[in-house]
């Protein structure tokens, strides 16, 4: 008898591994089938994922989707962007609407265990802060007791904001909207006092109001909200693609391999960690299931991190963010990626 249990035991455990093998690649076929990857962003965040006059995405999370189109197709322009309000997110994912969501999402253990999603890594290192205006005087959030604040429904802001007013012992009054525009027009015309949101988040709503000076964003930080682009979960092929482009922005950076000389380094490479990154040496591609240069499509057409960073939030932006977290590891920040290898 406890050799037919035993028996059965492992014939059931053979056939869970046969099918998360089956299971596994399936979104890569999906999309090479198809000819893009379909990328969530959302509805319109100034250097993160906005439409220009011409309808064309640009930003710091729109770059995550293609690094990743660079890297399977050789080409970063096939992608094609759903725009996602914060509460369409996760269903746009689970459903298989889109193949990516790379939304200003932060990485928690509840997204990431317990619904069906796996963050690949962070492209933003983040946390939320509060947007109000100057004629109020304030000069610390813990002056906002009373408050009415603004907040974006379907987020995880809502909770964070409430734990923060019941630790300081104050009270707010909270008003919620399902696009970020409109939280700001709220702002905007008086409707609250304050607006809430991730300080990224602040900083690109603010020069979409009408006079942005008008508006300052309070010091406090008053939480860690990791940002970064989320996948189905079972499918590790597509997981490692998504992970290691952006890990390869991340170590191009590092190496000091950009857009602008990465042909020549490619075929020249300085040190043998470069040298494995650009595919000179090793067929560490061939693990991932694309080509063998596919760091150097990375980096040529989409840029490494620091170029993609700079070019949508910080200095060459309107946002003017500071690296500050997000600098690499080596430049006093915490941005870090694993070793091609």
């Amino acid at each position: 008898m406890k050799k037919i249990l035993l028996s059965t035991l492992i014939a059931a455990a053979s056939f869970v591994t046969l099918a998360g093998q089956a299971h596994a690649g399936t979104t890569l076929d999906a999309v090479k089938k198809k000819g893009f990857i379909q990328c969530g962003i959302s509805d319109g965040l100034p250097g993160f994922s906005y439409a220009d006059s011409k309808g064309k995405f640009t930003g710091i999370d729109v770059d995550v989707c293609r690094a990743v189109a660079a890297a399977v197709f050789g080409d970063s322009e096939k992608v094609k962007y759903t725009p996602l309000t914060a509460k369409e997110r996760f269903t746009a994912l689970q459903s298989g609407e889109v193949d990516i969501l790379s939304r200003n999402t932060t990485w928690t253990s509840s997204r990431d265990a317990g619904m069906g999603m796996i963050f690949a890594g962070v492209n933003y290192y983040d946390g939320i802060g509060f947007l109000t205006h100057q004629k109020a005087g304030l000069k610390s959030a813990k002056e906002l007791d009373g408050a009415t604040v603004c907040l974006q429904a379907g987020t995880d802001t809502e909770l964070n904001v409430a734990d923060y007013f019941k630790a300081n012992k104050m009270t707010y009054t909270p008003v919620t909207f399902d696009r970020s525009d409109e939280s700001a027009k709220a702002l905007d015309s008086g409707r609250c006092d304050t607006l809430a949101s991730d300080q990224s988040q602040l900083y690109a709503l603010r020069i979409k109001l009408g006079k942005p000076d008008d508006f300052i964003v309070l010091p406090e930080v008053i939480s860690k909200e990791p940002l970064g682009p989320v996948v189905r979960r079972g499918d590790e092929d597509w997981l490692a693609i998504v992970r290691w482009s952006l890990f390869a922005m991340l170590n191009a950076e590092e190496m000091g391999v950009t857009s602008q000389n990465v042909v020549q380094l490619a075929a020249n490479p300085t040190t043998p960690d470069m040298s494995n990154l650009l595919g000179k040496t090793g067929t560490y591609g061939a693990d991932l299931k694309v080509p063998n240069d596919w760091v150097v499509k990375i980096v040529k057409q989409v840029g490494n991190y620091g170029e993609s960073f700079e070019r949508n939030v910080g200095q060459g932006s309107e946002l003017k963010i500071k690296r500050g977290q997000n600098a690499l590891w080596n430049k006093g920040g915490i941005q870090y990626a694993p070793p091609v290898r």
